[in-house]
């Protein structure tokens, strides 16, 4: 399942990703934002559960902001599953 979602309060613009029928991502992309981080982020989720993922990233804040970009992503998927 293609999972595409528009973030907000940060500066990546659109993020997408599929979940297989085991609940694990299998890609991701993100439109916007750090590059670096966010190809770290995908490296990292990939072959992850979707659940785990989302728990480990949620409450995350990026500077003085009230969310990031892993919180987004957490948002994301809590909103699919």
């Amino acid at each position: 399942m293609k999972i595409v979602f528009k973030p907000s309060g940060v500066c990546c613009r659109e993020m997408s990703f599929e979940v297989d029928e085991d609940n694990i991502i299998t890609s991701a992309e993100f439109i916007g934002g750090c590059s670096g981080n966010l190809s770290g982020l995908k490296s990292l989720i990939i072959g992850q559960d979707a659940k785990d993922v989302a728990t480990k990233l949620e409450g995350i804040h990026c500077g003085d902001k009230s969310t990031s970009c892993p919180d987004q992503l957490s948002k994301a998927i809590n909103q699919s599953l």
